[in-house]
């Protein structure tokens, strides 16, 4: 990896089946890197096309979803060349490390669920649908215990209510799976999409099919 400001004393955090994630200090502040790498099952001319557009395309959701008022790292640069985009890191744990921590309470339960419900009240208003919303994908804060979107890898333009109630419909299961006995957490957000969404009639109805289908097929198997 090799680009402005980068260098040796980068430290791997994570891989994903699209990207790697480094933490490392660039131009003088701690950051992110976010790598995609090749894919060889892929043609190279077709493999480097795609990255190229996705990794344009997450820098893209990060700038508008801050333009519309979401709490998001900042894009710090972006290298197409090495299939980097780099990022403020945020100082802090993922909502996932939060809500198992033993001092977690019922009111933090509800103020995360009332930032989460209202920033994606704001991305879908906005015409942007994140596309893996899990309580991996938001980080609390340290300084403020404030709620961060992150990971808009998978994010896309859209303002078809279908493509917001699956969005919301992924939440919902990935917060039954990890945190089964939390789910009040999921009521908190769907209550305050709805009064801070100026769509959200459309988009609840869709969600609710959306549910009614998963659990259709949940039953067939």
């Amino acid at each position: 990896m090799r680009a402005l400001g980068v260098d040796d004393a980068a430290r791997a955090l994570s891989q994903g089946a699209e990207a790697r994630v480094f933490a490392l200090e660039f131009c003088g502040r701690d950051a992110i890197c976010k790598q995609r790498f090749a894919k060889k099952y892929r043609l190279p001319a077709l493999d480097e096309r795609l990255t190229r557009a996705r990794l344009v395309g997450e820098a893209r959701a990060i700038v508008r979803a801050r333009k519309l008022g979401v709490r998001a790292p900042m894009v710090l640069h972006v290298d197409a060349n090495e299939a980097c985009v780099y990022m403020e890191r945020v100082a802090g744990v993922a909502l996932k490390e939060a809500l198992r921590r033993e001092t977690c309470t019922r009111e933090d339960i509800a103020r995360y669920g009332r930032e989460i419900g209202e920033a994606i009240s704001k991305l879908h208003d906005g015409g942007l649908v994140h596309g893996d919303l899990t309580t991996s994908n938001f980080m609390v804060r340290d300084d403020d215990g404030a709620v961060v979107v992150i990971d808009f890898g998978l994010s896309y333009p859209s303002a078809v209510p279908e493509d917001k109630g699956v969005d919301l419909y992924v939440l919902e299961r990935a917060i039954n799976a990890a945190h089964p006995s939390q789910t009040e957490l999921f009521d908190e957000i769907i209550a305050t999409y709805k009064k801070t969404s100026k769509m959200w009639c459309a988009t609840l109805n869709r969600f609710a099919e959306v549910r009614a289908r998963g659990r259709k097929r949940s039953m067939v198997g």
